[in-house]
């Protein structure tokens, strides 16, 4: 088998598994086997997943329940789904051994790579806060210049159900969370165009530490290598590490020379473009992530100026500061994304001026509330509900500040507790904000879950307010 790129031609002959069933590993199947249909292999995943995999009928897929760094130990290669962390300890041992550990992102890279090594007119996305919205919007303006444009990757399609689409995009738009940028760096294909948009401690439980998500996280940049690193230069890490890349052109977003805001007009340069106020980018973190999408557009060689008045027409995400409606004097807002309490700050700074009612708490990875809870002496919202695993420790945290007597501080069993004590708080009128700052893991199958509950519990019909816009290839 050939090493590198780890393209899908290379699996033949070699004894491969696939690690995970969810829809990135049911993509990896089905790309796998519409190049090799003879190729077997092995399935590890949980027992529904097992029996819904024999349903296929493919006498060359056998699936395993049973994972361990012998099984593991036993493959040439595992193609690992994102969510499987490649530092558990059975994934350690078997790489030790010599399995080799790629994921579904490696594979579509290696696919794409021209003669020289760069998969031509791809822009990636990735940052802990912001990275769908960015990503959406970027193809959103492009296609807005009449440029058939693909939107995939983490956003919600997977790369791999894009392998060989219908039309040809002449751009992709990918959005890569801190789990898949490492595949595009083991591809050893370089991206064209790679945006870093922030770095905020996330997903703990995955990558071990702090230290180790910014270094995962930012192998996008250091690397894959992009030939264009498009970078916020308000970002601390991000401004230092622009200064040591030696193998990427490097342009900046929120410097006075590029794209930047100016209070919320947008500016290029000392050319003023457009007041921010009324485009439809929940929060001034979004607006200025516009900066970052122009920025792209003009490392692509486009003029970006006559695109940016179309983020006017642009069609905010589902569960990302999502207004899902009024019902008795309250707006309902939902924003389940919010896994960080940085998340769930800024959805506080979005609503400074209304009576806001927070459902903060769920599945605990051990990130610091600590910040988060000594913003509340001087940026509280009239109430703070904690629910979930974290919830006791968040609430914990917040009885000193709340004894001030700034803010209303209860705890809720569950989520529609939460939403009850909330309503009661604002007695009313006001929003009540759903913006956990935890994953969801738990009480909800993933944070769309959690976002269709709350529209569900505030009396609106869940199916209008999850389609994402977009998707795929226009």
């Amino acid at each position: 088998m050939r090493s590198s790129p780890p393209d899908i031609a290379s699996l033949d002959g070699g004894k491969v598994a696939l690690w995970g069933w969810g829809r990135e590993g049911r993509a990896a199947y089905h790309a796998i086997r519409a190049r090799l249909p003879s190729l077997a292999l092995t399935l590890f995943c949980s027992a529904a997943e097992a029996a819904e995999a024999a349903a296929l009928g493919d006498a060359n897929l056998v699936a395993i329940t049973d994972v361990s760094a012998e099984r593991l130990s036993a493959f040439d290669v595992v193609v690992k789904s994102p969510g499987i962390s490649p530092y558990k300890p059975e994934a350690v041992v078997a790489a030790e051994n010599g399995t080799r550990f790629i994921g579904g992102t490696a594979l579509w890279f290696a696919e794409h790579a021209d003669a020289d090594g760069v998969a031509a007119n791809t822009i990636c996305v990735t940052g802990t806060k912001g990275k769908s919205t960015t990503t959406a919007l970027l193809a959103h303006l492009l296609r807005a210049g009449g440029h058939v444009t693909a939107l995939a990757g983490n956003i919600g399609l997977p790369l791999l159900e894009a392998l060989e689409p219908d039309i040809a995009p002449e751009f992709w738009a990918i959005e890569l969370s801190s789990y898949q940028t490492g595949d595009v760096a083991q591809s050893g294909v370089r991206p064209q165009v790679a945006i870093a948009l922030n770095v905020f401690p996330e997903h703990l439980d995955w990558h071990g530490s702090h230290e180790r998500y910014v270094e995962d996280k930012l192998k996008l940049i250091t690397q894959a290598r992009p030939c264009i690193a498009v970078l916020n230069a308000n970002d601390p890490r991000l401004a230092q590490l622009g200064a040591t890349l030696a193998h990427s052109e490097v342009r900046w977003f929120g410097h006075r020379e590029g794209w930047h805001l100016r209070e919320d007009d947008l500016y290029r340069g000392d050319a003023f473009v457009m007041d921010t106020r009324a485009l439809p980018l929940p929060g001034r973190h979004n607006r200025g992530n516009l900066c970052a999408v122009l920025t792209a557009i003009e490392a692509l060689g486009l003029d970006a100026t006559p695109l940016a008045p179309h983020a006017a027409t642009f069609r905010p995400l589902p569960n990302r500061l999502q207004t899902i409606g009024l019902r008795d004097g309250i707006t309902y807002v939902n924003d389940s994304i919010s896994t960080t309490p940085h998340a769930s700050l800024a959805a506080l700074d979005c609503f400074a001026s209304r009576r806001v009612a927070i459902l903060v708490g769920g599945h605990d990875r051990g990130l610091p509330w600590e910040e988060f809870a000594e913003a509340m002496r001087e940026r509280a919202p009239m109430a703070i509900v904690t629910m979930g695993q974290n919830g006791p420790r968040i609430n914990a945290l917040l009885e000193p500040v709340a004894a001030q007597g700034t803010f209303a501080l209860s705890a809720a069993n569950d989520l529609a507790d939460a939403m009850a004590q909330a309503r009661a708080a604002l007695g009313g009128e006001g929003v009540v904000l759903l913006s956990p700052g935890a994953p969801s893991f738990g009480a909800y199958r993933d944070y769309v879950a959690r976002g269709r509950h709350f529209a569900e519990l505030a009396g609106f019909d869940p199916d209008l307010i999850s389609t994402i816009p977009g998707l795929g290839v226009a």
